[in-house]
């Protein structure tokens, strides 16, 4: 395997393309098409956060999954079989007929998404060096951002009424990604990079070392806050616009603001992170960002809107960018167990991820806007997880212990 060579730039293309075509882009398509879904399926807005939520409700187990089956089977071999899965669980929500279908699929989706998820990272890892693996997980990231940019745009104001509503727009979006595993599996495979036990260290060896360091918990629950509050948001915006009036092309206009806003900050914020040296502060401003957005969009009304969900939603790419690394350098963690360690505070995310929208969605009846106050109270929850961590000086080398 050359990491110099050009055929890695290959490989990461496919990987942003995969997040986006099999994660991103459906992802957003079903938040910006709630309201047909709803109106089509006779479904209530608590219902609409139960589907939303479900698709990361999986992930508290197959976050970990994804990762020791790349590391078992290679990366390769897991994302052509589960680029097609993916792709066909995303294309038969476009067949269901009522809730319990949506529900059913939406969990085989979110299940599988962690897969593509961390063995597209771990493809990364394999074919760049590590004084090139930032820029590339950068890249990736804003990839992510991207899709879930012309998801918003896209799905209900342009292809829902060009291909005939929601049904085929999500059909048309699973196919695309089930023919991601066509170039995957002619890709070349990486050369095979060191086990759990080439490390001298098991899989469940590695998940109770893990699970022992106090920090990881401390970020495991920042994240289930922060990135709870952020989901939920994605979720209900173009549904709570569209209820209180607005327009189909403002409310996806919003919601592409919110994405936008993200997608153009990720890198320079990263960049930043390295030149300021304290990942422990930037962390927590940018989560009182996205607070400060809910707690926003909880009062404001007419064109103070846009501006509460640009704040909400500029930093979400730049945490998520910035939380990873500050799990890698925790303490105890280092390369040895960074997979171990991001799998699992990606695992506790989940559960965020999974309860934030329909807890807050159910919380309408008191108003539309009543939600966003509940995940700002989430979003508070992580900042102040993130102060009761150590700060971390620099990346931090473990050996593996004994199994």
């Amino acid at each position: 395997m050359d990491r110099h060579g050009a055929y890695r730039w290959y490989i990461l293309v496919l990987v942003v393309l995969n997040n986006m075509f099999n994660v991103a882009i459906p992802a957003m398509g079903v938040s910006v098409l709630s309201k047909e879904i709803s109106i089509s399926l006779g479904l209530s807005v608590v219902q609409v956060g139960l589907v939303w939520g479900m698709g990361f409700f999986p992930g508290i187990v197959t976050s970990l999954l994804g990762g020791a089956a790349g590391d078992k089977f290679g990366a390769k071999h897991v994302l052509v079989i589960c680029s097609l899965l993916l792709g066909l669980a995303g294309a038969a929500r476009g067949l269901v007929n009522d809730f319990s279908g949506l529900l059913l699929f939406s969990f085989l989706q979110g299940a599988l998404t962690q897969f593509i998820m961390m063995n597209g990272f771990k493809a990364a890892s394999q074919w760049f060096a590590s004084h090139e693996l930032g820029k590339a997980n950068g890249i990736i990231s804003a990839g992510m951002g991207l899709g879930l940019l012309l998801g918003a745009l896209l799905s209900a104001s342009v292809l829902s009424p060009l291909l005939g509503g929601w049904r085929n727009v999500l059909i048309t979006y699973g196919l695309i990604g089930a023919l991601m595993s066509v170039p995957w599996f002619f890709s070349r495979p990486a050369a095979a990079g060191p086990t759990a036990g080439e490390a001298g260290v098991s899989i469940w060896s590695a998940v109770r070392h893990v699970t022992r360091l106090r920090q990881v918990w401390l970020l495991g629950a920042a994240l289930f806050g922060v990135s709870g509050a952020v989901q939920a948001v994605m979720g209900y915006l173009p549904l709570y616009l569209r209820n209180i009036g607005w327009n189909a092309s403002a409310a996806d206009g919003a919601i592409s603001a919110f994405n936008l806003s993200s997608l153009l900050l990720v890198l320079p914020f990263t960049l930043w992170s390295d030149r300021l040296g304290s990942r422990k502060r930037l962390l927590i401003i940018a989560a009182a960002c996205i607070m400060l957005g809910n707690v926003l969009l909880s009062i404001a009304s007419g064109s103070l809107v846009w501006a509460a969900v640009v704040l909400a939603g500029c930093m979400r790419d730049g945490f998520m960018a910035l939380f990873v690394t500050m799990v890698v350098e925790t303490e105890g963690v280092g390369a040895a167990y960074s997979g171990t360690a991001v799998g699992f505070v990606m695992a506790v995310s989940q559960i965020g991820n999974a309860v934030a929208p329909p807890l807050g969605n159910s919380l309408a009846g008191l108003g539309p806007s009543a939600p966003f106050a509940l995940w700002a109270g989430l979003a508070l929850f992580g900042i102040l997880c993130i102060g009761l961590t150590r700060r971390n000086r620099r990346a931090v080398t473990v050996e593996p212990a004994a199994p």
